[in-house]
C-alpha cells in the first residue's frame, strides 16, 4: 500500500473571515379571524327572519288590501317575484354599503375581498346575486361547504373572492423570519465599495 504525502500547496487553509450568524425567530402576525359554519348559520337564519318579518308586515297587507293572490305556487306569480327581488336587493345592498346585513352586524362578522380591498359591484353582484342562487336552490345544502374549508368559505365567497371574518377577533399566525446578528451586520457594510 502507498501512502499519500500532503504537501504545503495541497493543505487547504480555513476561511479566515468570521461567518455570518443568523438568528431565525417566529415573527408574530395578526389577520382576521374567518366566521365558522354556526356563526355564518345564526346570522343567515337572523336575515331570514327579518326578510320574512318585512314579507309578512308589508307586503301582504298589500297583496290582501288589492286583493292579489298571494298563495299562486308558480315561481313567477307577483308576490313570489316581489319576495325574491327584496331578498336578492337586500344581500347586494346591504354588502356594498355596509359590508354585513344585519344579521351578520348583529353576531360580529362582516364580508371582506381577498385582497382586503373595497368590496366592488361586481363583486357583489356575483357573491349575493350568482353565488347566492347556486347556495339556495337544492335546499341550502352547499352552504354546508363552509364547516369543511380552511378558511370557511362558502360556494358564494369562493365565486366573488371574498371571506366572511369577524370584527374584532384575531388569530395569530406564527411565521419564521430572519434576522442577522450584530457580526453579519458588520461583514456587510465592510463589503461595501
Amino acid at each position: 500500500m502507498s501512502e499519500i504525502i500532503q504537501t504545503e500547496e495541497n493543505n487547504v487553509q480555513p476561511n479566515e473571515l468570521p461567518t455570518q450568524q443568523i438568528d431565525i425567530k417566529p415573527i408574530e402576525q395578526f389577520e382576521l379571524k374567518p366566521a365558522g359554519f354556526w356563526i355564518r348559520f345564526w346570522a343567515y337564519f337572523s336575515d331570514l327572519l327579518i326578510l320574512s318579518s318585512i314579507g309578512m308586515l308589508l307586503i301582504k297587507p298589500i297583496f290582501r288590501l288589492f286583493s292579489l293572490e298571494i298563495n299562486d305556487p308558480t315561481w313567477y306569480a307577483p308576490f313570489t317575484l316581489i319576495t325574491s327581488i327584496l331578498f336578492y336587493a337586500y344581500f347586494v345592498l346591504m354588502t356594498k354599503f355596509f359590508n354585513q346585513t344585519i344579521g351578520k352586524m348583529i353576531f360580529g362578522i362582516r364580508v371582506i375581498s381577498k385582497d382586503n380591498g373595497n368590496l366592488t359591484w361586481s363583486t357583489i353582484l356575483f357573491r349575493e346575486w350568482i353565488g347566492r342562487i347556486i347556495s339556495v336552490i337544492p335546499f341550502n345544502l352547499p352552504y354546508l361547504v363552509i364547516a369543511f374549508t380552511e378558511r370557511n368559505q362558502a360556494i358564494h365567497d369562493m365565486i366573488a373572492d371574498t371571506f366572511v371574518v369577524h370584527e374584532e377577533v384575531y388569530d395569530k399566525i406564527e411565521k419564521n423570519g430572519y434576522e442577522r446578528t450584530a457580526m453579519a451586520k458588520e461583514l456587510q457594510e465592510q463589503n461595501t465599495f
